[in-house]
């Protein structure tokens, strides 16, 4: 085994990351430097705190990234419109790269020659952190126990806890819970029943949101202000990054805004079925399109359109500090320039519906749309030549097919 001198852990607390902590400093006999990051997860961090104290830890990170999470990666993501096969916010998806950031900067500063993390060898986040680690500094070796060591099963994983004296919940010692993620973005909850996609999920795995069928039966109108395509205020309230998203969260989770029930592809070959809940992250979805739709030419906006699937899944893959993934960051923002103003929005009973907007960039021009008469002169005898030069092709197509 490679001799490694200092290691820094992804480290929650949780059962699964305090094992690795023990496992890490049996295997390797070295220090670990133990790195909790807040995004917004809902989670007392002080817990985390206690237990690395009680595995011996001397150096303990945990660092606020709520702020730098919203600003730097949640909003760029926005601006571009990404969903994953068309639905998922890639809520779990665009915090990996920041988390491997910040383990890569503490590593270079206390000197670490290898980082950790707790993800398995069948999801995704192992090569969200480790392409992430790629790109910023490929001298530093990446631990995986999961794909090292012998434990096969959750009775292996418990075994082990009791062997190391490590503290088990009594809720994780019964049957394998659901694996929850979680940040200021979204949840995400996999596993037990909802392995198999044909059984209803229960109404107990939602923590955000109410149900649409029990939300308020009156609606309620909000307004989003927007500069160069980030949000920066709601109901004309000037907000910072993370504020603005959990105000959102906070607002569509009443109204039941943000379910996702998916089955999606994972990078690596199979299929999984998760359960989302993403309440400001869609009503931004719905509200920067509304701003766009009345800044941005048809053109550009097409545009964004067709990269915007290559896009989410660069994302969805790991490629975040990727050169592709910042070549389109650019092309999008460029997009940006104009995209400003307000947007007012219903959410009732699951829905977020855009219902008006305004912007001092408007393209739309009330005077050439109407039916009425108009101030600006527009000669409908143009559109003849216009139908002709575009029906040319077909008019040669049919001729040549007989018709």
């Amino acid at each position: 085994m490679t001799k490694i001198e200092k290691i820094v852990l992804s480290y929650s607390g949780g059962l699964d990351t305090s094992i690795i902590l023990k496992w890490l400093q049996e295997t390797y006999g070295c220090e670990v430097v133990t790195f909790t990051a807040d995004l917004g997860q809902g989670e007392e961090l002080e817990p985390a705190q206690a237990k690395a104290e009680m595995a011996g830890v001397k150096d303990i990170r945990i660092v606020d990234l709520r702020e730098e999470f919203v600003s730097d990666f949640v909003f760029p993501m926005l601006r571009a419109n990404a969903l994953y096969e068309g639905q998922y916010l890639l809520g779990s998806s665009i915090a990996r790269p920041l988390i491997a950031k910040h383990l890569v900067d503490i590593a270079r500063e206390v000197g670490a020659d290898a980082i950790a993390h707790g993800a398995t060898g069948k999801g995704n986040d192992q090569l969200r952190f480790e392409l992430a680690v790629n790109a910023l500094d490929p001298s530093i070796k990446v631990i995986a126990p999961w794909r090292q060591w012998n434990i096969r099963s959750r009775m292996q994983l418990l075994e082990y806890a009791e062997k190391h004296r490590i503290p088990v919940p009594s809720d994780k010692r019964g049957e394998a819970p659901f694996s929850i993620d979680a940040n200021l973005l979204h949840t995400s909850t996999e596993g037990k029943s909802l392995e198999n996609p044909a059984e209803v999920a229960p109404d107990h795995i939602y923590q955000r949101t109410v149900d649409p069928v029990d939300a308020p039966d009156a609606p309620e109108i909000i307004t989003i202000g927007f500069e160069r395509g980030d949000p920066v205020s709601v109901n004309g309230k000037a907000m910072t990054p993370a504020a603005l998203l959990t105000e959102l969260n906070g607002l569509g989770g009443r109204h039941g805004v943000g379910r996702l029930d998916l089955v999606e592809n994972r990078f690596i070959g199979m299929k999984s079925r998760g359960i989302y809940e993403t309440p400001g992250g869609t009503i931004l979805l719905a509200a920067h399109r509304g701003i766009e739709s009345i800044t941005l030419d048809r053109a550009a906006a097409h545009l964004k359109d067709e990269i915007m699937p290559r896009y989410a899944e660069l994302i969805y893959n790991g490629f975040w500090f990727a050169p592709e993934r910042e070549m389109l960051q650019a092309l999008i923002d460029q997009s940006q320039a104009f995209v400003s103003g307000e947007v007012t929005l219903r959410l009732y009973k699951g829905s977020a519906s855009v219902i008006s907007r305004a912007s001092p960039c408007s393209l739309y021009s009330a005077d050439l749309v109407t039916f009425e008469e108009s101030a600006i002169a527009f000669d409908h005898h143009n559109a003849e030549g216009f139908i002709r030069l575009n029906g040319l092709r077909l008019r040669s197509w049919a001729a040549r097919n007989g018709r």
